[in-house]
Order: C-alpha cells, then sequence, then structure tokens
C-alpha cells in the first residue's frame, strides 16, 4: 500500500519523512549494480522511490502503511565541473516534485596531493598532464542532521527514512533515538554497518531495486 497523503494528523497514525544523501545513494547503487550486475549506472525513477521507501519503513513498523510527509533530497555540484545540468535538474525538476524539497550545497576546491618525501604540492600527473586538484562535500551531512533534529523537535515525524550510509551521521541518529523517533536506514549492507547499528532497523535498497528502476 502507498503511503496516505491524508493520514497526517490521525490518531495512531505515525509519519514519515524520508531524508536522502544524494551523492551517496547514487555512487553506492552504481558501484553494487556494476558489481553485481554488470550494468552501467542505475536510473531511478523518482516518482516510484518516496513510496517504497515509505512502505518499506511502514513493513519494519509493523504497519499496513505510514503518513508520509515529504522527502529531503541533499547534494552538491561542483561549478568548476559543468555541473549546471545537474543543478538545474535538481532544482527545477526533483524539487518540484509532490513533497520533495531539495538542499544543494556547492563543493569546495580540495588541496592537490603531496609529494611524500619533499612534501611539495603536485597539481598534475607527471605522466598525463591531467589536473589532480579534487573538490570535497561540504555542508551536506551538517544539513542532514540539522533537518533531522529541527523537524524532530518540532514533531513534524514520528518515523525516519535515512538513505545514506555514511557513519557521521551515527551521533545524529542516537540523540534522534533518546527523543523517541525511529530511524531507518536504507542501504546496502555491509557497507554501512555502523549506521545500520545505531539505526532503529534498516534495510536494504539493492535487493529491491526493480522497484523504483526507471
Amino acid at each position: 500500500m502507498d503511503p496516505d497523503p491524508n493520514g497526517a494528523g490521525r490518531p495512531g497514525t505515525e509519519r514519515v519523512r524520508i531524508f536522502v544523501d544524494f551523492w551517496n545513494l547514487q555512487l553506492t547503487m552504481n558501484q553494487r549494480e556494476r558489481t553485481v550486475a554488470g550494468s552501467p549506472n542505475f536510473l531511478f525513477d523518482r516518482s516510484k522511490l518516496p513510496p517504497w521507501l515509505a512502505k518499506k519503513a511502514a513493513d519494519k513498523c509493523g504497519v499496513p502503511s505510514l503518513a508520509y510527509e515529504g522527502m529531503h533530497v541533499y547534494a552538491s555540484y561542483d561549478p568548476r565541473a559543468n555541473d549546471e545540468k545537474l543543478k538545474r535538474w535538481l532544482l527545477t525538476w526533483v524539487n518540484r516534485q509532490p513533497g520533495v524539497q531539495v538542499v544543494l550545497k556547492e563543493r569546495r576546491p580540495k588541496d592537490a596531493p603531496h609529494c611524500p618525501a619533499c612534501r611539495s604540492e603536485v597539481p598534475t600527473c607527471p605522466a598525463c598532464g591531467g589536473s589532480l586538484r579534487r573538490t570535497q562535500e561540504k555542508g551536506v551531512d551538517t544539513a542532514i542532521v540539522t533537518d533531522m533534529i529541527r523537524l524532530a523537535w518540532e514533531s513534524a515525524y514520528d518515523v525516519a527514512v535515512l538513505v545514506s550510509s555514511d557513519s557521521d551521521l551515527v551521533p545524529a541518529v542516537e540523540v534522534l533515538d533518546l527523543r523517541g523517533r525511529k530511524i531507518i536506514q536504507a542501504g546496502f549492507p555491509p557497507i554501512g554497518s555502523h549506521l545500520a547499528t545505531a539505526c532503529w532497523a534498516s534495510f536494504d535498497m539493492f535487493a529491491e531495486r526493480d522497484s523504483y528502476r526507471r
């Protein structure tokens, strides 16, 4: 059964919100798909994903359905890597889907590697001349934690589905558990086992990927 969008506020109805670490999900799924199925990058049907996640959470809670309160998607983009198409898609398509909110962070430059002997910076590959400068994601984990805790304190959900394998989120999950919130990890075992252990429950996204494949 799909989540009931009119269920919020009914006595005895638990409300669910979904928090998605976009790149953690996409890159982990791509890697698993290539390794196990030998397929190219996995394509999500974004309309099917929220109800599927909410139904899996309801199954873990032992109830027929949960009142779906929305999905929060956290992503980053590199302004130097021609990510404008990605940025535009996230903000003008994904962000406009019913109940979906996108938080987008700009990636920051990361120091180039250093020579282990003299510690000089090595900005380019000595073999091909390609750039070794990279970017790093800043602020995504903080945004997820802030929203999960803020919305819990505002009593905006009873159950949260956390789509991530990032162990940096464990302390926040532990705080929310003390607050009485059920945090359910949607992941790719055995990856993210520390986060899965800290959560109230967890389930495997990869096993039923055809349910939300495009």
